[in-house]
């Protein structure tokens, strides 16, 4: 008659005294003060400094170094022992729980002496702001009592700057969506040809806007038609850079679904996936259409027509007045085009 398997009861009691105990193992081990390795290390890199200094000599360049090499390492373990190693705390029940420390001190010792060798390296001088500030207090004071009746002026180069953007911004936006489609790794299975579209993506996106349109001005000549190249190839590059990536997040079934129906990779897409990345891309686009705005303002510097030209006039002449009602228009299509493009953006979402 076969004996019946014990059942296997964990001993609870020797589980809670063994719990009990572990507090007690880990304040029996010795551990050395941070401290005190931290002086003896400042002491040693100090003697040895001291020792260079006394000795000279070829002695004084091989001591000098690792004195103070010694001492940068005792200044870096206090800091981490200080500030980044967590303290423990013993709690009421005997167990023992480890406290983080706080960083704000030791982020302003790091903050304070990069923030100063900035300022060195600058040479920036605070007192010149206060020595000229009436100056500054002058020129806002002109800026903020534009002269309307220089707003005929105005307007033609504030028209042109917003067709540039707005064809600028249509084109390029144009022109992103079948090298984001195949910038995608969920849609464009190539290795080479992926890296090498997103290589060019990346490229565009790295030029300035100023850089882009001051090339295209040499090549194109000046005027608008340099602008809105420039602002072509940024939209290209913007748009493109954030739409592959959202390609990469969509719903991937339906596309495979209609491979399978005997669509081409084409078809599968634009009836699986363009309907999903639609809101996206226009969302993106009317974005770029915002920062093209504020973008186009500052391409007549470069020749590339806009309100750029006005600017930069208003400015070379120190006719501040004039200049704030070329910034007043500017703030005021800004404002308008942010807000419809913002309204836009939402109902597509």
């Amino acid at each position: 008659m076969t004996q019946p398997r014990r059942q296997y009861r964990p001993n609870v009691q020797a589980g809670s005294r063994l719990a009990d105990a572990a507090p007690e193992r880990r304040a029996k081990r010795r551990r050395v003060p941070p401290e005190l390795v931290a002086y003896v290390l400042l002491g040693l890199g100090l003697a040895l400094y001291l020792l260079s200094l006394v000795l000279g000599g070829s002695a004084a360049r091989v001591l000098e170094p690792l004195g103070l090499m010694i001492v940068g390492v005792a200044i870096i373990y206090w800091l981490v022992q200080l500030y980044l190693v967590p303290v423990p705390v013993t709690l009421e029940n005997g167990h023992s729980v480890d406290r983080p420390r706080s960083r704000t001190l030791l982020a302003l010792a790091f903050l304070l002496p990069a923030v100063g060798l900035s300022l060195w390296v600058t040479r920036f001088e605070l007192g010149i702001i206060f020595r000229r500030g009436h100056y500054m207090a002058g020129i806002l004071g002109d800026i903020f009592q534009p002269d309307f009746e220089y707003f005929n002026k105005v307007w033609p180069p504030l028209v042109d700057t917003v067709k540039m953007s707005l064809v600028g911004s249509a084109l390029g936006s144009f022109l992103s969506l079948p090298f984001a489609v195949l910038s995608s790794s969920n849609i464009n299975r190539n290795p080479v040809v992926l890296s090498l579209l997103r290589v060019v993506i990346n490229v565009v996106r790295t030029l300035p806007t100023l850089i882009i349109a001051s090339v295209s001005a040499l090549i194109f000549g000046l005027g608008t038609f340099a602008g809105t190249v420039a602002i072509t190839l940024f939209t290209f590059g913007v748009v493109a850079k954030m739409l592959y990536e959202s390609i990469e997040t969509i719903d991937m079934g339906p596309f495979e679904a209609m491979e399978s129906l005997g669509a081409n990779r084409f078809q599968a897409f634009w009836t699986a996936c363009m309907p999903q990345i639609l809101p996206t891309y226009l969302s993106h686009s009317l974005y770029s259409f915002e920062m093209n705005i504020r973008a186009a303002s500052i391409l007549g510097y470069v020749g590339a027509g806009g309100l750029g030209i006005l600017i930069a006039e208003r400015v070379g002449w120190r006719d501040y007045r004039g200049l704030g009602m070329v910034l007043l228009a500017l703030f005021v299509t800004v404002l308008v085009i942010d807000n419809l493009s913002g309204w836009l953006r939402k109902k597509l979402s």
